[in-house]
């Protein structure tokens, strides 16, 4: 694509050399919105002229499905991985305070056999009896003293052991179920990861089998509906009223996000060397100094929305009703963004996808 081949020529931009960069790369891709002439603007595509560019369409729009259902199935690899951590934590947490609680439970029998052999010392006299025995008055009392102590410590180590010894049992059976609720998310882990394999591999397949000049026409082609939906986009006049300035944080992410362009995608990876869509973002924010969730599912569900018209450069766009894809805003109705498996980091129109929403990473919860 000749917007991605600009694109790298802005790789490791700074500050306010990003922008003037920016404008550049997007208005030769005829992505610019807002100020662009008549002339910037992409052209439709042409319809196919023959019955082996209808084809073409067909294994574009097939690979397009079999990338999209691979996203699907990432929300659940991670839901599954993160449970698989969460599971983890959960067990040697427990496996310490059974260390813990075994040590105590060692200590009060260990009280409860003192007590015992005390017992059998005094002959196995009750206290009562030698208490009652007892010719001197004041030796009587304080035997009292005694005898009542020694009773509330020998029920204290009692309710002790037997409380200990309950808590025990209900750690093992919280342990058992944290194996098995960790045997089941592995289980959910590897579904997830074969079902998206099998789409990423199935997707290369399919690609393998055409020809270089097919290869070439087939690049064009995503290239010429990204643009068709651009400009749809941007004739919806969804672009005039956002005017939003980048914070501080939010040039850093964008600085991080924009000096990884030219970088492979790959499915799962969160750098340094290749990404996938939402480990670019998560990357470049971690850059910035905030700390986001992982997939583009949960960066939807948890990080603060904001309108579209109020965007501003460095919120993330959120694609898909399935929130399945992610990018990062530049500004001038741009992102960067990991595209998928066999393309690399590039700048785009933001609105070349269906978005679903605009999320904020320095934001701030309202609800």
């Amino acid at each position: 694509m000749a917007g991605e081949r600009d694109a790298r020529g802005v790789r490791g931009l700074r500050g306010g050399r990003l922008a003037l960069c920016t404008v550049v790369v997007l208005c030769a891709t005829g992505l610019l919105g807002g100020t662009a002439t008549a002339a910037q603007r992409a052209p439709a595509p042409s319809p196919p002229p023959d019955g082996g560019a209808r084809h073409l369409d067909e294994v574009r729009k097939e690979i397009e499905g079999l990338y999209r259902a691979a996203e699907r199935a990432t929300d659940a690899y991670n839901a599954a991985e993160e449970q698989v951590q969460l599971q983890q934590k959960k067990i040697v947490e427990l496996a310490r305070t059974i260390v813990a609680a075994q040590g105590r439970l060692a200590v009060l029998k260990r009280q409860a056999g003192a007590l015992a052999s005390a017992q059998y010392r005094a002959g196995g006299i009750p206290p009562e009896a030698k208490l009652v025995l007892n010719a001197d008055p004041e030796a009587f009392l304080a035997n009292a003293d005694l005898v009542r102590k020694g009773q509330q410590a020998v029920k204290g180590v009692i309710g002790q052991l037997t409380h200990l010894k309950s808590d025990l049992d209900g750690y093992a059976q919280d342990a058992s179920h944290r194996w098995e609720q960790l045997e089941a998310d592995r289980q959910k882990k590897d579904a997830a990861r074969k079902q998206i394999n099998d789409k990423i591999d199935a997707a290369k397949a399919l690609e393998s089998r055409l020809a270089a000049k097919e290869k070439d026409r087939l690049r064009k082609l995503e290239d010429e509906q990204a643009l068709l939906t651009q400009q749809k986009w941007l004739d919806s006049g969804a672009l005039r009223d956002i005017r939003g300035k980048a914070t501080e944080q939010g040039k850093k992410a964008i600085s991080y996000a924009t000096s990884q362009i030219g970088k492979d995608y790959v499915w799962g990876a969160v750098g340094p060397n290749t990404f996938d869509c939402s480990g670019l973002t998560l990357r470049a924010w971690q850059a910035a100094g905030r700390t986001i969730p992982r997939t583009s599912q949960e960066q939807w569900r948890q990080l603060p929305r904001v309108p579209l018209k109020e965007m501003r450069p460095g919120d993330l766009v959120i694609y898909f009703s399935d929130a399945s894809h992610v990018g990062m805003y530049l500004g001038d109705g741009a992102i960067v963004h990991a595209p998928r498996p066999g393309r690399q980091v590039t700048i785009t129109g933001a609105g070349s996808m269906p978005i679903l929403g605009v999320v904020r990473p320095d934001g701030e919860r309202t609800g």
